[in-house]
């Protein structure tokens, strides 16, 4: 074969991806719709192989992007991406209505499930570096339709969080100002509903500066993202230092109004616990971001595990020592929901001051915060234009810049159009079941991948029913645990119940164990005490799932069947156009190489 033959099966391999044919005229489409169960069928659980990811599907993306990052860079931005969105966010609410002081214990859960997540994720991005986090792990793992709907909730997760963060920027800007009321830099419209009448541009300003630095430079972003993030993490200690120096213990115990707020470190026992744990979830987004970074990175194998878990650690040490600290401030039914540090500190006599200082520091950990997570939503919508099921030229790569200039411009205008209208706890709410299903189906993928995805045809067939019976069986039993948590009433049958509940899902997971082999022992890194380790991601994320409210659900699922209908009415076609563009060039290249021959 020569030169001109190779390029052609090249082609072959990366090209097709956007094939218009469905959508070259309304006949044209109305016929794809009539075809579409036949579709659906060929292309819902079509799971691409590892090394297509890693080469045909990136090419689509034009230029490469620049491999420039290392592990400091990826600790900096998971530091930057979560601290920000965190605690200077759901710390206030997460305290004022549901944990209380307990709150230090709701972000260890929270933390520690986010580190089991951790894992899970870095297993597929050392495997895997490419830039499409979940959504790429899914796609080699459960096929296309799975992992679009988790990369729609990804998109959801992070325009809607990015948009929370940046109203609440407002609400710090002004208390460095010396502004306490937000409402004083948002222009109220008569007319709209409630939550969504107060124009934020300071929000859009903020949003749109950023997106210019994101598409500029990646490594470029990085530098200024740990230069931001040392001065913040020197507010930070600082939050830590003042807290436990000018708080008082009692206030751990003791609510500013005792006759309509239960005392006591758990005031809203167990419950409000984990209630406040899935609401402080939202911080660990940032870690998330991390993994999106991974086709950016010089060596992923040695940058990928270090940047990822190490970053979820430090920031939850941090996080737990600063709810301690605001809980020593003020007691918790005084903590201010919109901006509560700067308001624990007004609460102190004398040090009013400081709240002005929080006021910058937090608004500096807002701007680390968005860049981090503007940089990561940016990355999973290239990546899913990539696979076909979106408009391609949302996966081009400027050559200049090597960064996915379209999906982040395309995503900004989304996320300030949110910022300016929408209020924050509607937003968080929808965050935070987003971040848990995503997290699930990861934990989930990875057992399916060890056990079953990597294994050849015939071992397949064998251990696939056994291994999907078991991640359904282990998700049922998990839920029958929350809802005997959360609905029975106390006494020793709910004990017996949830005793019960745990015994079946350690025996699960044994049996599984002792029963099934793996298939796939990864080289260069892997989740430590398979299948231990994701069954209790799996369970956890399940618990937190089951403390959200029903409105939660409601428009998770309004928002979910809006995905599915896109699939549906859109991307399966695309999907199958690119796959018959693909496999027309390769029956040409295969023509083109027989003529060639010599």
């Amino acid at each position: 074969m020569d030169k001109g033959a190779l390029v052609s099966s090249d082609h072959a391999c990366c090209g097709g991806a956007g094939g218009g044919g469905s959508f070259s005229s309304l006949r044209a489409y109305g016929r794809a719709l009539a075809q579409t169960p036949r579709r659906l069928a060929r292309r819902a659980c079509a799971a691409a192989s590892p090394a297509e990811e890693m080469s045909c599907v990136r090419a689509r993306s034009g230029a490469d992007m620049a491999r420039a990052l290392r592990w400091p860079d990826l600790v900096g931005l998971g530091l930057g991406g979560m601290v920000g969105a965190g605690v200077f966010v759901t710390t206030g609410r997460a305290t004022r209505l549901y944990a209380g002081p307990a709150v230090v214990v709701s972000y260890a859960i929270a933390g520690l499930c986010a580190l089991l997540s951790a894992f899970c994720y870095t297993e597929f991005a050392v495997d895997m570096p490419v830039a499409g986090g979940a959504f790429s792990y899914l796609r080699v793992t459960f096929g296309e339709m799975a992992a679009f709907l988790t990369g729609a909730n990804l998109i959801m997760e992070y325009v809607f969080s990015n948009a929370a963060v940046a109203r609440s920027f407002t609400a710090y800007l002004g208390t460095a100002v010396g502004i306490d009321a937000p409402s004083k830099w948002r222009i109220v419209v008569p007319g709209l509903p409630k939550g969504f009448n107060e124009v934020d541009l300071v929000a859009v300003g903020v949003i749109l500066l950023i997106t210019v630095c994101i598409c500029y430079s990646t490594k470029e972003s990085s530098s200024v993202n740990m230069a931001l993030t040392a001065v913040h993490v020197a507010f930070i200690l600082f939050v830590i230092v003042m807290g436990f120096w000018r708080g008082d213990a009692r206030n751990l115990t003791r609510p500013a109004d005792p006759a309509r707020n239960p005392g006591g470190f758990f005031p809203h026992g167990a419950a409000g616990v984990f209630n406040g744990a899935a609401m402080v979830y939202l911080s660990y987004i940032g870690y998330d971001a991390v993994s999106t970074m991974a086709e950016e990175v010089e060596r992923p194998s040695r940058d990928i595990p270090v940047g990822v878990s190490g970053s979820v650690v430090l920031v939850t040490l941090l996080y737990c020592l600063m709810a301690a600290s605001m809980s020593m401030l003020l007691p918790y039914d005084a903590i201010d929901t919109e901006a509560p540090f700067s308001g624990a500190f007004k609460g102190s006599s004398g040090w009013g001051w400081v709240s002005n200082v929080i006021g910058a520091g937090a608004g500096l950990g807002i701007l680390t915060s968005l860049m981090v997570a503007m940089l990561g939503q940016a990355r999973y919508l290239c990546v899913i234009g990539r696979s076909g099921v979106m408009p391609t030229w949302l996966a081009q790569v400027h050559p200049r810049t090597a960064t996915p200039v379209n999906a982040s411009v395309f995503l900004s205008v989304f996320t300030a159009a949110l910022a300016l209208f929408t209020e924050l706890d509607i937003l968080l709410n929808l965050v935070c079941i987003g971040t848990l299903f995503v997290f699930y189906m990861v934990a989930n993928a990875v057992v399916y991948r060890r056990y079953v995805a990597a294994a050849d045809e015939d071992e397949r067939q064998r251990v696939a029913v056994p291994t999907l019976a078991f991640l359904l069986a282990f998700s049922l039993v998990a839920l029958c645990f929350t809802l005997v948590w959360k609905l029975a009433p106390h006494g020793g049958a709910r004990t017996g119940l949830l005793v019960a509940c745990g015994a079946v899902a350690v025996a699960a997971v044994g049996a599984f164990q002792a029963l099934v082999p793996q298939a796939h022992h990864p080289e260069l890194w892997g989740v430590p005490s398979m299948p231990w380790v994701p069954a209790a991601s799996v369970f956890l994320n399940v618990f937190l799932l089951g403390s959200l409210d029903r409105p939660s659900y409601v428009r998770f699922g309004f928002f979910t069947a809006a995905a599915v209908l896109v699939y549906v009415l859109y991307s399966v076609h695309a999907s199958y156009d690119a796959e018959e563009g693909a496999a027309a060039a390769l029956d040409g290249a295969k023509v083109l190489d027989e003529d060639c021959k010599v």
